[in-house]
């Protein structure tokens, strides 16, 4: 045993999902790929079983991975994300479930488009009703540099309700070689969601890639 958490990634396939997955594994954690694709679960596991440092990581559908983890992290388009949140919503109460979803609507991504809700982070938290703990993450980080696995100069926002549910993702994001931000309750997490778009009309405006944020202040040299 790792002592370490498993970790559920929803969307485990995609390019988000499987960026942090594989830093995930690649510290240790134990790792669950979810997907509706079990062949596409399956491949993504495999191919991380060459970074894992710990157990191989395993896969499963969306619904079996959300009931094996200890924490369901979800990385998931905005346009699939009510469905997959109805799919996993019986296996998450009392889990912290850690929700990276950015509300973009195509074709204008680099627009700020929010939800009725105000965030995808408060309609997952409706979605799931009071007994899951969901927390807010990993918006403003590149996904293509986290799949690189070189260093990321971005900070995490992390938002959540609880300290203590907070404390537990800014340690993810640091095992995943980034460092992690508190940044109050679930509601701000509008912010971050907001900035996603911005971000990507930066990287567009400069012709860049991955454009990120750093709070400055917070280092105590």
């Amino acid at each position: 045993m790792s002592g370490k958490p498993a970790l559920a990634v929803i969307g485990g396939t995609g390019a988000l999902g499987s960026g942090l997955a594989g830093r995930w594994a690649a510290a240790g954690y134990p790792v669950i790929i979810g997907s509706r694709s079990i062949d596409k679960a399956e491949a993504a596991a495999r191919a991380l079983a060459t970074v894992a440092s710990g157990a191989a990581p395993h896969w499963a559908a969306n619904a079996q991975a959300a009931q094996a983890g200890d924490v369901v992290v979800l990385a998931v388009p905005w346009a699939s994300h009510a469905a997959i949140l109805d799919e996993i919503a019986p296996h998450v109460a009392g889990k912290i479930v850690v929700d990276t979803t950015v509300p973009l609507v195509p074709p204008k991504v680099a627009r700020v488009q929010l939800p009725a809700e105000t965030s995808a982070a408060v309609a997952a938290q409706q979605r799931l009703g009071h007994g899951a703990r969901v927390v807010a993450a990993f918006h403003n980080v590149a996904a293509a540099k986290l799949q690189a696995g070189a260093p990321v100069d971005c900070d995490v926002l992390v938002f959540g309700n609880a300290v203590e549910d907070r404390a537990a993702v800014v340690a993810l994001a640091e095992a995943a070689g980034l460092r992690g931000v508190h940044a109050g309750p679930l509601a701000n997490a509008v912010a971050a969601e907001a900035l996603t778009s911005v971000l990507i009309g930066i990287n567009r405006h400069y012709k860049t890639a991955g454009a990120g944020i750093r709070i400055t202040g917070l280092d105590k040299d």
